[in-house]
C-alpha cells in the first residue's frame, strides 16, 4: 500500500465565507415508515436522508427524501438552499453508501438533471476518487458516526411504526444534537468555561436547545408521538456522545514525505471484491499531482479477460511491484 504526506486543507475550508457556502454531503437510509392506516393493516413506504455538513463551521443540516430520484434530490437541494442560502461548492465521495444515489441521480453525467440545476445556480459538485473516502475526512467521520447510529436505531424500531412526522421531527432533534457538539474553547475563565459550537455560529445564540422534562421510557410511548420522538432523541444522544468523544483525541499520521508513484509503474490493486487466487495487476498510465506536487490519485490500466479497463484510484489502493525507474 502506498502512502503520501497529507495534503494541505482545501481552499474552501480556509476562506471566511457564510455558513454552508462549501458543503460536504452524503445520502443514507432507507427506513420504513407508515404512510396511512388501512383496514388490513398499514400502508408503508421508505424514506432516505441527505446530510449536508458545512466545511467551515462544521454544522450539519438533514433533509428527508421520499425517493432516490432526480426530482426528490433537487427538491431536497432546493429546501436546503432556501433555508441555509445558496452553496458554491458541494463535495461527496464515491463510497458504497453513495454509489446507489449517484447511479439513480445520474450525477456522473454532464447533462444530468441535477448537474444542469446546479450549473444554473453557480454551484459545482466535486467527487473524491473511488475507494478514497479518507479524502473526505472533514465530513466523513462526522457523517459516518451519525449514519451508523441512525441505521442501527431505526432498523430496530420497525415495530414502533414510524410516521413521516415522527421521523422528520427526530431528524431535527438529531441536527440539534450534532450541532451542539463542542469545537474549541473560547473562554479561559475556569469559573465560566465556554466552548464554541456549530449551533452558535449559525444561530448566533449561546444557549442550546434543551430537552423537555419527563420520563420517555419505551413503556410510555403508546399513543404519544412527541414522547416517541424524545425517546429516540435520548437514545441517539447517548450513543452519539459515546462514539463522538473518542474522535476528539488527536491523531497524527501521513506526516512524512514519501516518493511519488510514477507513470509506468507496475502495481497490484487492492480489490476486496477480487475472486479467490485472483491478483489484479495494472499499469499506472496517468498521475494527478496536487498543488504541492504530491501524487495522491492515479489512473491504472488493467487487462481482465482480454478487456482493457482504466480505473481512477487513490495511491492507498495500489501497491508498487515494479517501479518505472527499475
Amino acid at each position: 500500500m502506498q502512502v503520501q504526506k497529507m495534503a494541505d486543507l482545501p481552499a474552501d475550508r480556509l476562506i471566511p465565507e457564510p455558513p454552508f457556502t462549501s458543503v460536504g454531503l452524503d445520502v443514507f437510509g432507507p427506513w420504513t415508515i407508515v404512510t396511512r392506516r388501512t383496514r388490513g393493516g398499514c400502508s408503508q413506504s421508505k424514506r432516505w436522508a441527505v446530510l449536508f455538513t458545512c466545511m467551515s463551521t462544521r454544522a450539519v443540516h438533514i433533509e428527508l427524501i421520499e425517493t432516490m430520484s432526480t426530482d426528490s434530490f433537487i427538491n431536497a437541494l432546493r429546501r436546503f438552499f432556501a433555508i441555509r442560502g445558496p452553496a458554491k461548492m458541494l463535495r461527496s465521495d464515491r463510497g458504497t453508501n453513495f454509489t446507489g444515489a449517484c447511479k439513480e441521480l445520474d450525477l456522473e453525467k454532464e447533462n444530468s438533471g441535477v448537474g444542469k440545476y446546479l450549473q444554473g445556480r453557480g454551484c459545482s459538485w466535486i467527487f473524491n476518487p473511488p475507494h478514497a473516502s479518507h479524502m473526505g475526512g472533514s465530513w466523513e467521520r462526522l457523517i459516518g458516526i451519525a449514519r451508523r447510529i441512525l441505521d442501527t436505531m431505526l432498523s430496530q424500531t420497525e415495530s414502533t411504526r414510524l410516521t413521516h412526522e415522527v421521523l422528520s421531527t427526530f431528524m431535527a432533534e438529531v441536527t440539534a444534537i450534532i450541532n451542539g457538539r463542542p469545537l474549541v474553547p473560547i473562554s479561559t475563565d475556569p469559573d465560566c468555561p465556554v466552548v464554541l459550537t456549530p449551533a452558535m455560529l449559525i444561530t448566533q445564540k449561546v444557549c442550546a436547545v434543551s430537552a423537555p422534562s419527563g420520563n420517555f421510557s419505551t413503556g410510555q410511548l403508546f399513543g404519544k408521538q412527541w414522547k416517541h420522538v424524545q425517546h429516540l432523541a435520548d437514545t441517539f444522544w447517548k450513543r452519539w456522545k459515546g462514539q463522538y468523544l473518542p474522535t476528539l483525541q488527536s491523531r497524527s499520521k501521513w506526516t512524512e514525505n514519501r516518493p511519488n508513484v510514477r507513470e509506468g509503474d507496475v502495481v497490484l490493486l487492492k480489490d476486496p471484491e477480487a475472486s479467490r487466487n485472483e491478483w489484479p495487476m495494472g499499469l499506472i498510465i496517468k498521475t494527478f499531482p496536487s498543488r504541492d506536487m504530491k501524487v495522491r490519485k492515479v489512473e491504472v490500466k488493467v487487462v481482465q479477460n482480454g478487456t482493457v479497463k482504466v480505473f481512477l484510484r487513490p495511491v492507498s489502493e495500489v501497491i508498487v511491484l515494479l517501479s518505472e525507474t527499475e
